[in-house]
Parts: C-alpha cells; structure tokens; sequence
C-alpha cells in the first residue's frame, strides 16, 4: 500500500543567506549533508515553489519545501549459522564472540548475508531488548571486511553499562594492522576529525567537518614492504583505523577502498583489508571486574603475514 509523502515547509532564516541548498537543508532539517544532498537531486526540494539542484544558493526568507524521506521498511533479524564465529566467553550477562570476516553485526538494509546477530540467535542465545530493533544488544561494531573480538550484551543491565563504558572511553580496543611502508615515527597518535567523504557516500575521510577521532600506534614488526602494528583507539568511528592509516600514507594492506597496493594484495592473497581486532579488556557489568579476551589471527591474514616476512627474511 502506498503512502502519501510528508511536506515540510520553512522559511530560510537570514543567517543561511547564501548558504548551498544542501547545506540549509542539513542545518534546517536536521539531515546528513549527504541525505540532503540526495534528496535535492532527486528533485524532492523546492524553493518558492521551484525545484532546486543541491548546489543553488538560498535567499533569506525564502520558503524552502522538502518531500521528507517515508520511514524504512522494519529489518528482519534472520537466524542463520555462521560459519567461523566462535565463542570465546559466555555467561548471564555477555557473550564474547570472534567475528570472521564477511559478517555484519547486525541487520542492515540493502545488507543480504550473515550476521553477528542472526548467528547468535540461530545458536539459540537469548540477548538484550535494549537498543534498536535490528541491533539489540549490540553495543559495538566490526566491518564486514573486519575480523576479531566483539562483546555483545545479554542483559539489559549489561547493555546499558556496556554503552556506558565506549561512551566515556574505557574500554581497552586493540587491533594490529599491517600496513603499506613504514610509519615515521614508528609510533604515535593520529588526531584528525573523521566525517563522511565529500563525494563518495560509501566512504569516510578525515575532514574538518568530522567528528573528533583519536588512533594510537606502535610498532611490533617491520617488514620490507610493510609493518605490523598495535593500535589503540580512544574513539570508535566508522572505518577509524583505515581512514587514519590512508590519511597518513600507510593504508591498511588489502584495503583498495582507501588507496592500497592491489597488486600486494595480489601476491598475498587478501581480499580484504589486513586488520584484526586482538583484544578487548571492560569492566564487566556484573561486577565491575576487570576482563580481557585475546584471539589469534585468522588464516587468511596469518598466511599474508607469514608470506610479506618470508620475502623480507
């Protein structure tokens, strides 16, 4: 059944004169400049009854009208196995998985394939109702491209103590990536705000416009064409580490989206990013304890590493 659009009409305040129509849009209603970007080149803005294009200027006072976006349809949480997601620790209030590359955490639109979620609920796990109905008791997220360790909250008390502790910057997130080169210095903090890429909706970047995005390294191991490093993030942005890596000329290997070497990731045989997370160490909610979890590399990344420190040998 087909439902009738919402109108919205505002007039242009006098501080956005001149502003692009995107960016009124953004500020007046609230949108991603991308969303709104999107939604005036199809056609769904009009400024005193004309249709505008996302690059036209606004006038004070003007009646600037948007065809708001329909809600999306609900996501479905499918239990499906998941093939090479172990779990590492279970109790009343956590389970800490191992998530394999290839896997989302959670439902997603346009997303067909397994999930961190579906996996758990396919293996007969009951997890928190807290948070959004297509991500309940997520507190954390890996790409799809990602691999390693991911907590994921049983109880609502959990959940909500979870949240709290990545919000307020607690918990102890580690990963080693090998990346193309040679950082100098071998190790440091890259601080550099992260916000969506300008012209690229799949894709973030370090912008100006970003949000506050803070990446720790060190090195372990230098290889001919590339160092393994450890690296700990003060924030949790999308695509943090591969973003700050490229920005610093040293792409994760096997990330293409961001700029690496396709043919090293050739001759390694990856076809995703080398990136893994190690570790994760939280106060657990049940009694403020201390934890930690570790895992090992997976195979594909195992074997990439193995070959890059036999040709350097």
């Amino acid at each position: 059944m087909s439902t009738i659009p919402e109108i919205r009409t505002l007039p242009v305040p006098d501080g956005l004169e001149g502003e692009r129509v995107d960016a009124a849009i953004a500020r007046m209603f609230g949108f991603s400049r991308t969303k709104a970007a999107e939604l005036a080149s199809a056609g769904k803005v009009l400024v005193d009854g004309a249709v505008v294009g996302k690059s036209e200027r606004v006038t004070g006072g003007a009646w600037l009208e948007v065809e708001m976006p329909g809600a999306p349809a609900p996501v479905q949480i499918v239990a499906e196995p998941v093939e090479g997601m172990d779990i590492i620790h279970d109790d009343d209030d956590i389970v800490v998985i191992v998530k394999p590359v290839g896997v989302a955490a959670h439902p997603s639109p346009g997303w067909t394939g397994t999930t961190v979620i579906g996996g758990l609920a396919a293996a007969g796990y009951r997890i928190s109702t807290s948070g959004a109905a297509e991500r309940q008791g997520i507190v954390h997220r890996l790409d799809v491209g990602t691999s390693g360790l991911m907590v994921v909250a049983k109880s609502e008390r959990a959940y909500t103590l979870l949240k709290a502790q990545f919000r307020e910057r607690v918990v102890d997130k580690r990963y080693h990536a090998l990346v193309q080169g040679h950082p100098d210095p071998m190790s440091g903090t890259i601080d550099a705000p992260i916000g969506r890429h300008p012209n690229h909706d799949y894709k973030w970047a370090v912008t100006a416009e970003g949000k506050p995005s803070v990446t720790h390294y060190d090195l372990i191991e230098a290889y001919r064409a590339a160092s393994l490093l450890d690296i700990k993030l003060e924030t949790g942005r999308t695509h943090q580490i591969r973003v700050h890596m490229a920005a610093h000329r040293h792409p994760c290997v096997g990330d293409l989206t961001y700029g690496a070497d396709p043919t090293l990731a050739k001759r390694l045989r990856l076809t995703r990013q080398w990136l893994h997370a190690v570790r994760l160490g939280f106060e657990h909610p049940s009694d403020g304890r201390w934890v930690e979890f570790e895992s090992g590399y997976p195979a594909d990344l195992q074997h990439a590493l193995d070959t890059i420190a036999a040709e350097s040998a």
